[in-house]
C-alpha cells in the first residue's frame, strides 16, 4: 500500500508538472489561485482538461493492458498489439468518411468488438484452446490490415479532414475540452467496476483453464467477458485520444515492478496509474521536447515503447516463449 501510495503522488506529481510547464509557469501558478484573467482562462480551457483527459485516457489502456496480459498470460498481449486499438480507430476513420453522426465511444467500442471477434475467429482451433501466442500474432495481422485500410480511407477524405483525421490516428490531446474528459472518466469507472465484479474469474483464469474449471468457473464464458471489458476499456481511450501505441502493453508490467502487488485488484490498480502517469509525461516530453512544436502524445509513446518492445521480444526468445 505504501507502494501503492507513493505512484499515485508521483503520478499526480507528473500531473501538476505538466498542467503548468513551460516558460509561463510563473503566471500560470498566479493565475491558479487568482481565479480569472488568461492565465485561469489558460488553465480552465486548455491545459487543465488535456491533463485530465490524459489521465483518464492512460489509466483505461494501462487497465486494459492488464486485463489481456493476466487472461492470457502473456506480457505480448496488449489490445494495440493485438490489433483492437486500430479497430476502433478504423471504425472512426469510416464514420468520418460516411459522413456519419454517431457517438465517438459507441463507434469506437463497435470497431474494437468486432477486431476482436475477427482475431478470435482467424485463429480459433476446432479440437483444441487456441494458444495466447497465437492470438497475438493473428491480432498483429489484423491490427496492420485494420491500419492499412484507415490509411487508405483518408486518402478519400478532403485535405483538411484528412489532416484532422491523420493527426486523431497518431494520437493527440490537443483541443480535448471538459467533455472528452468527462466522457473518458465515466465510462472509464463504469468498465472498472465492472472489472472488479469479474475479480474471481481473473484470479482463477490465471492458474488454467483446467485449475479454472475444478473451481466452478466457465473459462469460456468468463475469458469472453473479461475479454470484451478489456476491449471496451481501450476503446474508450482510443474514442478520447486515438489510438495510443504501446502504453497498455508497458503499463501492466512497469506497475507491478514499482508497486510490487500480489493480488489481482493490486496489479491491476498500479496498472491503471502506471497507465495514467506514463501518458502524462508523454505528452509532457511531446510539448516540450521541440520549442514551438507541439508533437502528438503518439509520437512520444511510440518512441518510448519501440525499445521496450524489442527487449521484450529479445527477453521472451531467450526464454524459449518465442
Amino acid at each position: 500500500m505504501t507502494r501503492m501510495a507513493v505512484l499515485l503522488a508521483a503520478v499526480l506529481g507528473a500531473a501538476m508538472l505538466s498542467l503548468f510547464w513551460g516558460p509561463e509557469m510563473g503566471f500560470l501558478w498566479r493565475g491558479l489561485w487568482s481565479g480569472e484573467g488568461p492565465a485561469a482562462l489558460t488553465l480552465r480551457v486548455i491545459r487543465g482538461p488535456r491533463v485530465a483527459a490524459g489521465l483518464g485516457v492512460g489509466a483505461v489502456l494501462g487497465l486494459s493492458g492488464a486485463l489481456f496480459q493476466m487472461l492470457f498470460r502473456n506480457p505480448l498481449a496488449a489490445p494495440d498489439l493485438m490489433g483492437f486499438t486500430s479497430g476502433a480507430g478504423l471504425a472512426i476513420v469510416a464514420a468520418i468518411s460516411l459522413g456519419l453522426a454517431l457517438p465517438l465511444p459507441l463507434v469506437s467500442a463497435a470497431g474494437g468488438l468486432l477486431a476482436a471477434l475477427l482475431v478470435a475467429a482467424l485463429s480459433r482451433h476446432r479440437h483444441r484452446p487456441t494458444p495466447p501466442l497465437t492470438l497475438v500474432l493473428v491480432g498483429l495481422g489484423v491490427g496492420f490490415t485494420t491500419s492499412a485500410l484507415g490509411t487508405f480511407l483518408m486518402t478519400r477524405l478532403p485535405v483538411q479532414e484528412a489532416a484532422e483525421a491523420q493527426r486523431w490516428l497518431t494520437g493527440s490531446l490537443a483541443a480535448r475540452g471538459w467533455d472528452h474528459v468527462a466522457q473518458v472518466w465515466a465510462i472509464g469507472i463504469g468498465l472498472t467496476l465492472a472489472a472488479a465484479a469479474q475479480m474471481r474469474p481473473l484470479a482463477a483464469l490465471e492458474l488454467g483453464p483446467d485449475l479454472a474449471a475444478g473451481l466452478g468457473i466457465r473459462a469460456g464464458r468468463a475469458r469472453a467477458a473479461l475479454a470484451a471489458t478489456a476491449v471496451l476499456l481501450a476503446a474508450a481511450g482510443v474514442a478520447v485520444a486515438g489510438p495510443l501505441p504501446f502504453v497498455a502493453l508497458m503499463a501492466a508490467p512497469l506497475g507491478a515492478r514499482l508497486v510490487q502487488a500480489r493480488t489481482a485488484a493490486g496489479r491491476l490498480a498500479a496498472a491503471a496509474t502506471t497507465g495514467a502517469g506514463i501518458v502524462v509525461l508523454a505528452d509532457l516530453a511531446a510539448r516540450a521536447a521541440l520549442p514551438g512544436i507541439q508533437l502528438p502524445v503518439g509520437v512520444a509513446t511510440g518512441l518510448l515503447g519501440a525499445p521496450y518492445l524489442l527487449w521484450l521480444l529479445a527477453r521472451e526468445m531467450e526464454r524459449g516463449d518465442l
